[in-house]
């Protein structure tokens, strides 16, 4: 049973790390999971008030930080709500609709589309794709971070 618990726990933080790159994936909480699965398959024994207090406050700061952050890139570049929730959008669907660069593309092309229509020209509507891009980079880098930060400390504890 602990092999196959061993198992999960890898897979679950494989899905998990691969979600820091690919936003429909359950990043954060997929690694979150694996430390109830290796409780209820191997041991919940090493963890304790401290390590489910940091883990937990590690989850809420990487999704303020997701949207935080996204958002910062868009306004620094001169961008509207309306960009931002443009980015967001392409982020979500890009990567179905562009396979190979959706990922890069839809949060641009979303939020280009989202400050056209508040009227803006092209080229402050351009400027604020290119800060959503800038913010799905940085937002990226510091999900990754934080995400192995997480299975570092999971890894140490046990």
């Amino acid at each position: 049973m602990e092999i196959v618990g061993w198992i999960i726990v890898i897979a679950l933080f494989a899905l998990g790390m691969a979600g820091a790159i690919f936003p429909i994936l359950p990043g954060a909480l997929a690694i979150y999971a694996a430390f109830f699965v290796y409780g209820f398959m191997i041991s919940f024994s090493p963890f304790g008030f401290w390590f489910w207090t940091l883990q937990t406050l590690i989850v809420i700061v990487l999704f303020v930080a997701d949207y935080a952050v996204s958002a910062w890139g868009v306004k620094k570049y001169g961008g509207s709500r309306a960009s931002v929730i443009g980015s967001t959008i392409g982020v979500l669907i890009g990567p179905f609709v562009i396979p190979a660069f959706g990922l890069i593309l839809g949060p641009l092309i979303g939020a280009v589309i989202g400050e056209l229509f508040t009227g803006a020209s092209l080229e402050k509507s351009f400027k604020a794709g290119l800060g959503a891009v800038v913010g799905l980079f940085t937002s990226t880098v510091v999900k990754f971070i934080l995400q192995g930060a997480m299975i570092i400390i999971f890894l140490l504890w046990i």
